[in-house]
């Protein structure tokens, strides 16, 4: 299994292209293909930008939890 498998998940239901999702990261496509595959850490504002990107925690992201919800955002 994949390290970041859920990052993947949420691209492929969204029917977006590993393309797609690096360009909104500002980064190549292949940097973005060694996220999904864990074979580089994703930076901090990285896995912000892509949990706000797919209506997320980073924890879920993460597989720290189970529960998709993101959790309340400070005003």
């Amino acid at each position: 299994m994949e390290l970041y498998s859920r990052i993947r998940a949420f691209r492929e239901d969204k029917d977006m292209t590993q393309t797609e999702v690096a360009k909104i990261l500002h980064c190549s496509q292949r940097v973005y293909s060694n996220y999904e595959c864990g074979d580089i850490d994703i930076p901090t504002e990285v896995l912000r930008t892509l949990a706000l990107l797919h209506g997320t925690s980073v924890d879920y992201l993460l597989e720290l939890t189970d529960d998709p919800r993101p959790y309340p955002r400070k005003r």
